[in-house]
This record gives structure tokens, C-alpha cells and sequence, in this order.
């Protein structure tokens, strides 16, 4: 690991960290999701448990963001399809969703982009970044209740994350910036609730102190 991180902040970190995994076991799902983001390794993952033969189709969901557009210019659902066709995932088997630019998009568009395949699953598994499982569930039991919502994420620890994406603050602020949504979006009807440890506040107060604040919303967003 880099020494952009103090230990006590990286020890913050973690603590986040653990707490956004939710430490599902990866099962057969009547489909899938790869939620787009900045980090190409939900389409590995993706791929590997498709191979696995954990579900029969998968939807790429995302459009583009600030933080994704210089990586993913045509956008990163369409980024993410080209991984998943170069590691052996069929094209047959592979649903496009390029619109969605935030959370909840990705899951009322995939919802209808498998709807329009004439797709109703009863089970759908939600691959990931390791960080953004938690608020994806949240998402998912909120807009899909009806659906039995399993995640999952490439079985990588903290150090290993921030040495592949190469930008341990991007990475420590877009952690307090999801867990800020966790604690936020339920008021607004975004979010199921989900309980936050006094613990995991701890930390998350601690990194805003220290300034991890570039993936924070404002009051109206």
C-alpha cells in the first residue's frame, strides 16, 4: 500500500469497508446485475460467476460520471460488455442497460430492460464494487421489493482494492460518500435502513474531519 493514507485513516477506512460488504454467499440467481461504476472488476467478477453458472443472463447497467467518463468514454455498461465478451461470456447472454447514472437507475432500468426480454426473476444477483453491496441491497429492497436480492463483489480486501484502482483518496471518499446515501436515502424514499454501528459512524465522522468529502450529496440532491 501507498502512504496516501495515514494509518488511523486507513484504519477508518476499513472499517467502512467491512461494513458496506454485506457477506452474501454467492448462489444461483434467476439473473444478473453489474452495477457500472469507475472500477472494471464487476465485469471480471461477473464473468467469473456466469462461468460459474450462477445465472443464465446478465444486465450491464451504466451510463457515465464524473468519475467514470474520462475511463469509460462510451460509457460504462457498454465498457463492461466488451470485458465480459473478451472473458468468454456470450453475447447472447448479455443485456445493455447505457442510461443509468445513479443507483437507482441502474435498478428500475435493468428491471425493465429484463422485463422487455420478458425476464420476471424471482432472484437476481447484484455484482458490485466490494464497497457499494450494502447500498445496492438497500436500493434493490426499496424499488424491487418483491425480488430476493443477493450481492456479491470480487473477493479483494482493502489494500488490494486501493493498489487496483490506483487512487486511495477517490477510493476513501467514494467510501463515506456511499455511506453518507446508507444513512441519508431512506428518508427520501430512495433506500431501505439499514442500521449503522456506532463504530462505523465513528469512522465516518472521523474521514469527513479529514477532509474525504469530494463524494458527498448536497442538502437537494
Amino acid at each position: 500500500m501507498t502512504d496516501h493514507l495515514g494509518e488511523e485513516q486507513r484504519r477508518q477506512a476499513l472499517v467502512i469497508w467491512e461494513y458496506h460488504r454485506m457477506g452474501h454467499q454467492a448462489r444461483p440467481c434467476d439473473a444478473a446485475i453489474g452495477l457500472g461504476s469507475h472500477d472494471l472488476g464487476v465485469a471480471d467478477r461477473a464473468a467469473e460467476l456466469y462461468h460459474a453458472g450462477l445465472f443464465p443472463v446478465l444486465v450491464l447497467t451504466g451510463g457515465n460520471s464524473p468519475t467514470t467518463l474520462a475511463r469509460f468514454p462510451r460509457g460504462e455498461a457498454v465498457h463492461y460488455r466488451e470485458r465480459a465478451l473478451e472473458l468468454g461470456v456470450p453475447d447472447e447472454a448479455i443485456l445493455l442497460e447505457p442510461h443509468a447514472t445513479n443507483t437507482g437507475a441502474n435498478i428500475t432500468l435493468s428491471r425493465q430492460v429484463l422485463a422487455d426480454a420478458g425476464i420476471i426473476p424471482a432472484s437476481v444477483l447484484l455484482i458490485s464494487k466490494p464497497y457499494m453491496e450494502r447500498r445496492t441491497y438497500a436500493t434493490t429492497r426499496k424499488l424491487w421489493p418483491e425480488v430476493e436480492a443477493v450481492c456479491a463483489s470480487q473477493p479483494v480486501d482493502l489494500d488490494h482494492y486501493l493498489k487496483s484502482i490506483g487512487d486511495e483518496k477517490l477510493v476513501v471518499d467514494m467510501l463515506v460518500g456511499d455511506l453518507q446515501r446508507i444513512i441519508e436515502y431512506p428518508s427520501r424514499g430512495y433506500a431501505i435502513n439499514q442500521p449503522v454501528p456506532p463504530t462505523v459512524l465513528a469512522a465516518y465522522h472521523s474521514l469527513l474531519q479529514a477532509g474525504f468529502t469530494t463524494r458527498l450529496i448536497s442538502p437537494g440532491q
